[in-house]
């Protein structure tokens, strides 16, 4: 039962599309990359995790904290990646590139993942408070609640991630990817706006 309903909290948590969900999906229709990009996304989360059942009570304390830092951390790599995007789909040739064999390099895939997954502030929320703070009422089965959260933060980024080399075919033409660009930049804009508002109409 713990084991179910931590997998049930999992995939409540992660299934909505945000800055990193929307970085393996591209990652998965341009087939770059995508067994490293699932596997940090997924360990990220586990490690966090794990974090908050062993140390929720004193984390939760020293959240508050450190999230306004993350909150604008956050904020600006979101916009400057998106800059990226819109940059991306403004050029010409790199669309043309987007289904070709030519890949990003392996370290610059995991770094974008990496930064997406630790500068935002509602992973450490999801991961670290809630289910720190759901697995805490499980007494012995805390340990079980989480691997199933854990589980279903596996499942889903690969799914995600190879699910999306289905749309490889469709967005074949220069046009879908401006247009995928375009929208993930839209994305990434307004998330980084719900990051830092809060801030700003504390002022």
């Amino acid at each position: 039962m713990a084991y179910w309903s931590g997998v049930a909290l999992g995939f409540s948590l992660i299934v909505a599309i945000g800055a990193q969900n929307a970085f393996v999906l591209r990652q998965g229709i341009r087939n770059e990359q995508i067994f490293w990009v699932c596997l940090l996304c997924a360990t990220s989360d586990a490690v966090l995790m794990g974090v908050g059942v062993l140390f929720f009570d004193k984390i939760n304390a020293v959240l508050p904290s450190i999230e306004n830092g993350l909150r604008i951390a956050g904020a600006l790599y979101l916009v400057y990646y998106a800059f990226g995007r819109f940059r991306s789909a403004l050029a010409e040739a790199s669309v043309l590139q987007s289904m070709s064999g030519l890949t990003s390099p392996l370290a610059r895939a995991l770094l974008n993942a990496a930064m997406l997954t630790w500068l935002n502030p509602h992973v450490y929320i999801d991961t670290v408070v809630l289910v720190g703070s759901v697995a805490s009422s499980y007494d012995d089965a805390r340990w079980l609640f989480a691997s199933g959260a854990i589980t279903s933060s596996f499942v889903f980024f690969f799914a995600l991630g190879y699910g999306a080399k289905r749309l490889s075919g469709i967005l074949s033409r220069p046009m879908a990817w401006r247009i995928l660009d375009s929208a993930i930049g839209v994305l990434l804009i307004m998330i980084a706006w719900q990051l830092i508002q809060p801030l700003l109409t504390g002022l």
